[in-house]
């Protein structure tokens, strides 16, 4: 064996996980093999194409910049080389309920001043609270990325640190308070609140669950920016997949891994559905963790059997509707939001009702045509509607063209409705040219999604930091897990850090920060 050979590696699954996995592995000198059961790549990160739309069926929101940076920079290539990013201007424009007041839109637009101002303008006294406000979410934000997201929690050397120590008494009120309970001492005004509270969503959880030292999102869009890769999210899972080829990994699509093969509890590699078998020194899955320990482990394999699922919280189901639309939606930003008047209400319904869909429900709206030409045809627009729902499967599978389950349809068509009343677009289901829904049944039969969530599990206290999964089975050795229900949590970033994550662990590295970056090549 080369010096430089580290032996064969079994990366399963291809989403944005599972590539930044193979790509960090083969350029450290292993030989990777990708297996992704679906016929494409990118997992909820995915694409759809149909009619001359091209849509995003995952994330759609460029935030923490520098973490995209940092993974490029390890593989000799940089952000600015791979993507082709836009600034947005107006990182997103807010409509509240028109049947509970007149308030126009809310354009909300990156950087202190502009943020300050609009706080100020809205409600006496909140520009300055908005400004100390962002001072402790950027504080808290290093402290996240410095500390406690590149930590593989190996040891709790890190949270022993005399520098961590030392901040203990500002940490605590920031771990055991609530970001709504954080964000409504200091505002008011209820949009003023929901501007703040809403990135909890982007969590995987409700504002009323997780702790208030997420707050620190508001740091990414009020003060860092929102970014859009030109070609969408589709061409970030193409410039990863790019960097693994190029390092030497093997990518194959439609193989399904149906077991992790052992050997006195060592991982060996993994059986196809097709009875396949591929060895492998070490087998990294990056499918969905209840999947990967419930179905591909036996039982006295699980560090995280079924019973330990049944305690944990799920993040929210999600009702996703794609349409592609005849003419111009100016009344609409690259990202808009609709907040519901019945804000907590919205949240209960979404996690203490199981199979209850708000109406009106606060919901998310990307319309990447108003950035990007390539994403519709010349005069239509492309929109992607996000409507936060229960994880429960049992709420249904979509369809195209209105020939899902009867009640995704029904709640599609409510929010089509909501979006053309809200929003002053009274033909808006006429105009609608394309159209397909994708819910929570289809995140569990397609991505084997637990309990049909969309993102994984939610950032609650209990399952964040040293308190989330694993980046390595305790109970099999050469086994090891990124993704989103892994350390360190929801969100491309996050799958890039957990990525690096696994090769921290294999490099023997237990340092709290991230791995020192080659020189450019």
């Amino acid at each position: 064996m080369a010096e430089q050979d580290k032996g064969t590696a079994v990366v399963i699954g291809g989403g944005i996980a599972g590539l930044a996995t193979a790509a960090l592995l083969s350029a450290e000198g292993w030989t990777v093999t990708v297996l992704e059961a679906r016929d494409e790549l990118g997992g909820r990160a995915g694409s759809w194409e149909h009619e001359g739309f091209r849509f995003d069926t995952g994330p759609s929101w460029y935030l923490m910049p520098e973490v995209f940076d940092h993974f490029f920079r390890m593989l000799g290539t940089s952000a600015a080389d791979e993507l082709d990013l836009v600034r947005l201007d107006p990182a997103y424009r807010v409509y509240t309920d028109p049947s509970m007041s007149a308030d126009a839109p809310i354009d909300v637009r990156t950087g202190r001043a502009e943020a300050t101002a609009l706080f100020e303008s809205i409600e006496p006294g909140a520009g300055a609270k908005l400004d100390a406000y962002l001072d402790s979410a950027a504080d808290a934000y290093e402290l996240s990325v410095s500390r406690f997201l590149y930590d593989t929690y190996e040891t709790t050397a890190g949270l022993r640190d005399p520098q961590l120590l030392k901040r203990a008494g500002q940490l605590a009120p920031l771990l055991t308070k609530t970001l709504a309970g954080y964000v409504d001492k200091r505002f008011t005004d209820q949009r003023l609140r929901q501007i703040l509270e809403y990135p909890a969503v982007f969590l995987g959880g409700s504002p009323y669950g997780v702790p208030s030292l997420y707050h620190l999102m508001s740091h990414l869009d009020l003060d860092d920016g929102v970014l859009y890769p030109r070609g969408g999210f589709v061409e970030v899972i193409r410039a990863v997949e790019r960097l693994a080829r190029a390092h030497g990994a093997s990518i194959r699509t439609g193989a399904e891994v149906v077991e992790i093969t052992t050997t006195d509890a060592v991982a060996t590699g993994v059986r196809l559905s097709d009875g396949t078998r591929i060895p492998a020194d070490l087998v990294v899955s990056t499918a969905d963790l209840h999947h990967t320990e419930t179905t591909l482990l036996p039982p006295e394999l699980q560090t995280y059997p079924q019973k330990w699922w049944d305690k944990r919280v799920p993040s929210p189901g999600a009702l996703l509707l794609l349409l592609g639309v005849e003419g111009e939606l100016p009344q609409l930003a690259h990202h808009t939001l609709l907040f519901a008047s019945k804000w907590r209400e919205n949240f209960e319904d979404i996690f203490d009702a199981p199979t209850r869909i708000s109406d009106p429900a606060s919901l998310y709206i990307c319309r990447p045509s108003a950035t990007d030409d390539d994403v519709a045809p010349a005069g239509s627009e492309n929109l992607f509607v996000l409507v936060p729902v229960p994880a429960d499967p049992g709420i249904g599978h979509g369809g195209v063209d209105g020939d899902g389950d009867p009640a995704v349809e029904t709640a599609a068509d409510h929010v089509i409705q909501q979006i053309s009343q809200w929003c002053g677009i009274p033909d808006l289901a006429e105009r609608i040219t394309v159209r397909r829904t994708i819910a929570p049944g289809d995140f569990e039969t397609d991505l084997h999604s637990w309990r049909g969530n969309s993102l994984g599990l939610a950032h609650t206290l209990g399952q964040s930091a040293v308190f989330r999964p694993r980046n390595a089975s305790r109970k099999v050795r050469n086994l090891s897990y990124a993704g989103t229900s892994a350390l360190p949590g929801i969100g491309l970033p996050m799958c890039l850090i957990s990525a690096e994550l696994v090769l921290k662990r294999l490099r023997g590295d237990r340092s709290p920060g991230p791995l020192a970056e080659p020189a450019r090549v």
